[in-house]
């Protein structure tokens, strides 16, 4: 038993207002991601502070995910097709793999950089001024705020890329804590601690890559997304039902795909069989508002 053209026709409408949200987040972020990451990488070149230059790149990559996301949440938008039935939702899952890529392609240029003036590093003399400080605090307080906004407005609208990307800006504020400390080290007089923290800052990096591309694969091979005793819970208050088992679900946290089976009396008609499923479709979408397809096969009491 599938969705009526109703519930599919607000289905739909809510998916679009999502969809329409979800972009608007993702300009705001890009337009302070772009500000952030040049006001760092100026100032790490100016002063050649490898801390602050790794910082700024990560910081730029942050906006490079806002445009990829721009584009992935594009193709995700478009309805199912005859080659697609299922819709095309899992390409948001996709482009949220791009962002653990990329953080470990800033991850390998950081190293570079560290190794670079590991070997120069008599040369590459670090200028540690108040600036370099009131730049770090001003952009970590940005970063901060863009990492708080796209996590609350990723939960709200059930975005898998936005939660991720409000992690990897998130990396950027434990990052800038490391830089104002390499700072702090650096006017003390510890010469190396530009090249140590840079290195920190590169394994901060990988290590967020490698949790961002863990979730986003796990929604790739169909992992269960509801607890299926939950969804039991429901459908076995379902006034006619006698019991539910074989309970799946798939898809992404904000477009789940249900199958399930449900026991009646074998005596009931087909109308009314038909009628009990209808009423327990209609209690999981009240409890389970993500869950936009479902799948009831019935079966006859022994």
């Amino acid at each position: 038993m599938q969705a009526d053209s109703g519930i599919s026709k607000n289905i739909g409408k809510a998916y679009l207002s999502r969809i329409t949200d979800i972009r608007k987040i993702l300009i705001i972020t890009l337009l302070l991601n772009l500000l952030v990451s040049g006001i760092k990488i100026f100032y790490g070149y100016l002063t050649n502070s490898l801390a602050i230059l790794s910082d700024g790149f990560h910081s730029l990559f942050d906006g490079v995910s806002n445009i990829v996301g721009l584009v992935g949440i594009y193709l995700s938008s478009h309805s199912p097709d005859e080659k697609h039935p299922y819709g095309h939702r899992k390409y948001e899952t996709l482009f949220t793999i791009f962002i653990g890529l990329l953080m470990f392609v800033t991850c390998a240029e950081i190293f570079r950089r560290a190794y670079d003036s590991l070997t120069c590093a008599n040369t590459n003399i670090v200028k540690v001024t108040d600036v370099s400080f009131i730049v770090m605090i001003c952009t970590m307080i940005i970063n901060a705020f863009v990492a708080r906004y796209e996590a609350k407005k990723g939960r709200e609208l059930k975005s898998e890329y936005l939660i991720a990307d409000s992690q990897h800006t998130k990396s950027d504020v434990y990052i800038s804590v490391g830089v104002i400390i390499s700072l702090v080290l650096m006017k003390l007089g510890l010469v190396f601690a530009d090249i140590i923290t840079g290195a920190i800052v590169g394994l901060f990096v990988a290590k967020a890559g490698i949790n961002i591309i863990k979730e986003a694969a796990e929604t790739l091979v169909d992992r269960t997304k509801i607890d299926k005793s939950k969804i039991k819970e429901v459908v076995n208050h379902v006034k006619g039902v006698k019991g539910c088992h074989k309970v799946r679900t798939r898809g992404t946290i904000s477009h789940v795909f249900l199958d399930l089976h449900i026991v009646v009396e074998p005596s009931l008609s087909v109308q009314e069989a038909h009628d009990i499923a209808h009423l327990a479709e209609e209690e999981i979408r009240k409890r389970f508002p993500e869950v936009i397809d479902i799948m009831i096969h019935i079966e006859p009491a022994l």
